[in-house]
């Protein structure tokens, strides 16, 4: 076996790199080597003799009439062609072997980039091939260094692209640690596929679960949805298709210990395991958990809910920084409000005092709430440009609205006997449910015993 037939075996095998493409290859380089020193007009056919372990090249001339030569290299004269074979006639191909060793030093440099370049192109080809259709794999990789986009990581025989805003906040690596990343797309590039990564997406979370839980893995347990705020809390709604089988028993797994290596994989991010439910009521109340909810109002063409606790119970329902009614909105898709109990009847008792007025004056109330009117003192104070700005409304139906407020309002004074005290609680409710979504709230610690016990008179 030659040298050259060694070379091509132990690079097929070592690169894994098919070996009819390596000789293709090599022959493109000598053919593109030969054109190179003896121009684009020559005629010739390079070829692998495999059982030689050889290239060889071969050079095509025209047979002509000996005074009609326009071209030495493509054509050959009728006498010179029948010294060589008696038999030739005019217009046949005459094939000349040439000598390799005779394409001079710079040539054969050129020769052997192209055949490095072709077997990396083909090397990389072969790692996309390998890589394209493990989108949505977990892999695991060596952080090998940093650049602008965000860390590199060395998965072996190429890289993967962990970006800036797919890492987990707060999480810190060094060149030499050992991470694990969820493949969220694979892309060709001319320097080799780019294999894009993330520890963030909601995917990864149920990746890890199938990982972690044989029943997620064949399907017993499905994971309906997930929204995560990575590296501090997520919640995973499972459903099970077996009555047999308790699909949060199944993901926490005996004494947690399933559920423990995916929060240990993710630097300690809380996971909530909420049972998803058919009724949009009853799954929004599991999603909302810990909180307990009092009740639920559904409105479906606005895809939002009315959520009452009891007040001792709004810390949890809201969480810290809002976080436990984000991620259970996010996880239903619904637009979640949280009312507590006094503050909810509170708003009920002047949507009935506005739908009375609404029917006395004869239009909706809905366009009286729409035109920045909550209440029935709003409506008493305001002025008559304001309120002829109500839709449907009219001097003779801002009359009777005036009236009947006046009526109302005789009805309502006796029971207004608030305390001051308890006024302000109102108010503070109010403000709560306000800024719900936004005010910091401690959803970790439980409420305290001043807010459970009753008020001591």
């Amino acid at each position: 076996m030659t040298e050259l037939k060694k070379a091509i075996d132990q690079i097929s095998k070592d690169r894994g790199i098919d070996r009819d493409l390596l000789v293709d290859t090599l022959e493109e380089a000598v053919r593109s080597s030969v054109i190179r020193k003896y121009g684009e007009n020559l005629d010739v056919e390079v070829s692998y003799n495999d059982e030689q372990g050889e290239i060889e090249v071969y050079q095509f001339k025209v047979v002509v009439e000996d005074d009609d030569v326009a071209d030495p290299a493509a054509e050959i004269c009728l006498s010179d062609a029948k010294a060589i074979d008696p038999n030739v006639v005019l217009e046949d191909e005459m094939g000349f072997k040439l000598a390799v060793e005779d394409l001079g030093r710079i040539a054969a440099q050129s020769a052997k980039q192209v055949i490095i370049q072709r077997m990396r192109d083909a090397e990389q080809e072969i790692i996309y091939e390998e890589y394209k259709d493990r989108k949505g794999e977990i892999i695991s990789g060596i952080i090998q260094r940093r650049d602008r986009a965000g860390w590199i990581i060395n998965l072996g025989r190429t890289e993967a692209l962990l970006p800036k805003e797919e890492q987990i906040p707060r999480e810190r690596y060094k060149r030499g640690d050992r991470v694990q990343a969820f493949i969220i797309e694979v892309l060709p590039s001319g320097r080799g596929p780019q294999i894009i990564v993330s520890r963030t997406h909601g995917e990864y979370m149920k990746a890890l679960f199938a990982r972690e839980v044989p029943e997620v893995s064949d399907g017993t347990v499905k994971i309906v949805g997930v929204s995560r705020d990575p590296g501090s809390r997520a919640k995973v709604a499972v459903v099970s298709k077996d009555r047999d089988v308790d699909p949060v028993g199944a993901c926490v797994g005996i004494r947690g210990s399933r559920i423990q290596n995916i929060v240990q994989e993710l630097r300690g991010e809380r996971i909530d395991i909420v049972v998803w439910n058919p009724e949009i009521a009853t799954y929004a109340a599991n999603a909302l958990s810990p909180a307990r909810v009092t009740r639920i109002s559904v409105d479906e063409d606005e895809k939002s809910l009315e959520v009452v606790v009891t007040d001792d119970q709004l810390n949890l329902a809201i969480g810290r920084k809002g976080q436990n009614v984000k991620l259970a909105a996010k996880l239903l898709g619904w637009k979640i409000d949280i009312f507590t109990e006094s503050r909810f009847h509170e708003v009920n008792a002047s949507k009935k005092f506005l739908e009375q007025l609404a029917s006395v004056a004869e239009i909706h109330v809905d366009n009286i709430i729409s035109a920045g009117f909550g209440s029935m003192e709003q409506l008493a104070e305001a002025d008559d440009a304001a309120i002829d700005a109500i839709a449907g409304m009219t001097p003779a139906k801002r009359d009777d609205l005036r009236a009947a407020l006046k009526l109302m309002g005789a009805f309502a004074k006796p029971e207004e006997t608030t305390s001051d005290e308890e006024a302000d609680t109102g108010a503070a409710d109010a403000e709560v449910q306000e800024a719900s979504e936004t005010a910091p709230t401690d959803t970790d610690s439980a409420p305290t015993e001043d807010a459970q016990k009753p008020d001591e008179a």
